[in-house]
């Protein structure tokens, strides 16, 4: 793998069950990326080999939060890159710590 993705959605709307409304349709797209990815408290973190589609997958879930509903979304993005591989996993990051 050489390179991983966090985004965190916040999208610009009234009450936090509207809020959670969008950010789950952001996440049911992530999953049908088919990519390996994580849903934490503020983020969610996604997986892969291709930069590219990673990226490209970052700006879909912003283009899903406004078809959402949503009149403008913020995110909050964190990426991890390396060319040549040896990216550490989400398993290898967080797995010790749910057992």
């Amino acid at each position: 793998m050489n390179a991983s993705v966090a985004i965190q959605v916040l999208p610009k709307v009234d009450g936090d069950r509207e809020v959670v409304r969008i950010v789950d349709e952001v996440i049911d797209y992530i999953k049908s990326t088919g990519l390996h990815y994580y849903v934490g408290p503020f983020e969610t973190t996604i997986e892969g080999d291709s930069y590219d589609q990673l990226m490209e997958i970052v700006a879909e879930c912003q283009r899903v939060a406004i078809r959402a509903g949503a009149p403008s979304v913020s995110a909050y993005v964190k990426i991890v890159y390396k060319p040549e591989g040896g990216v550490l996993t989400i398993d290898e990051k967080v797995t010790k710590h749910h057992q």
